[in-house]
């Protein structure tokens, strides 16, 4: 039977001494997991700024980067939604890492997603 960890690409980045805990959870699962979903991520943001938006294809793209943060930041619905598809994601004992500290990982997460998010709407 296939495991949600083997659905995802190994990365392989490196990891040293000095390297946290947050981090380490970072690159091994939250990364992995943001690659895997990568359509689906794009998929549902075109969606919804079509639907904000109706010229959303035609901006520039410095205002598409200016929408894809202020969504992301202000918009609650959508920052769950994505947020959602991403814990749906863990195992179960990546689920309890991510409640040890879920705020610092919603932050990292959404970070993580507008950088990725801004990188391929052009």
């Amino acid at each position: 039977m296939t495991t949600k960890i083997d659905l995802r690409e190994s990365l392989n980045l490196p990891n040293t001494d000095a390297t946290t805990p947050i981090e380490l959870f970072q690159n091994q699962t939250l990364r992995p997991i943001l690659k895997l979903q990568n359509d689906l991520y794009l998929s549902l943001f075109k969606n919804y700024a079509i639907r904000q938006n109706s010229d959303f294809e035609t901006l520039s793209v410095p205002k598409k980067n200016i929408m894809i943060e202020q969504s992301l930041q202000k918009d609650s619905v959508l920052k769950n939604t994505f947020i959602g598809i991403t814990i749906g994601m863990f195992t179960h004992e990546e689920m309890k890492i991510y409640i040890s500290d879920s705020k610092v990982f919603n932050k990292r997460i959404m970070t993580m997603l507008i950088e990725r998010l801004k990188s391929q709407m052009k």
